[in-house]
């Protein structure tokens, strides 16, 4: 099974008029263009999602909108609570058991628990002593036997914000 642990995209500060919690905060109009971009440089990658699961939180949840119309996976998109900022990785990685015959999931969220749960992945322990920070927008592949593994995973790319556009700016030009 393949997890790709994608960052939400550039959200409106906390302090912003109008926002009353952590909860609210949207994605900025730079952040919804540069996701666009983002999105279309996962569509070039070519890989067969079979589902895009996402926090609950409005940036999350519009990041993941603009990644599942890229991607032509609307129906397959859910939110879940274990992605949510105040989470776990052990309730994230229970929440996600009912996905365990999927081989392609795409995990929108939050740091720092998007982080933590690709050390317990790759370790196959909680270690704070490791740090796997993802920028916003920024996206990483790691491949596990089972949910939970069995046996640490592999770590087969982490691509910046950046990289991912880029990748979708080559689309355009193809």
């Amino acid at each position: 099974m393949n997890l790709y642990l994608l960052r939400h995209g550039i959200a409106v500060a906390g302090d912003e008029p109008g926002i009353e919690s952590d909860s609210e905060r949207p994605l900025t109009p730079k952040g919804i263009k540069r996701m666009r971009k983002a999105a279309k440089g996962l569509r070039r990658l070519g890989i067969s999602f079979d589902a895009i699961l996402t926090s609950p939180l409005i940036r999350a949840r519009q990041t993941a909108d603009i990644v599942s119309e890229a991607l032509g996976l609307q129906s397959q998109l859910q939110e879940i609570s274990g992605l949510a900022p105040e989470s776990s990785v052990d309730n994230l990685l229970f929440g996600l058991t009912r996905f365990q015959n999927r081989e392609h999931l795409i995990l929108v969220g939050h740091q720092p628990l998007l982080g933590e749960t690709a050390v317990f992945l790759l370790r196959g322990k909680h270690d704070s002593s490791l740090d796997i920070p993802l920028k916003k927008g920024g996206i990483c592949r790691i491949e596990i036997d089972s949910i939970p593994p069995g046996k640490p995973g592999a770590l087969h790319w982490l691509l910046t914000p950046k990289q991912v556009r880029l990748l979708g700016d080559r689309a355009r030009k193809s």
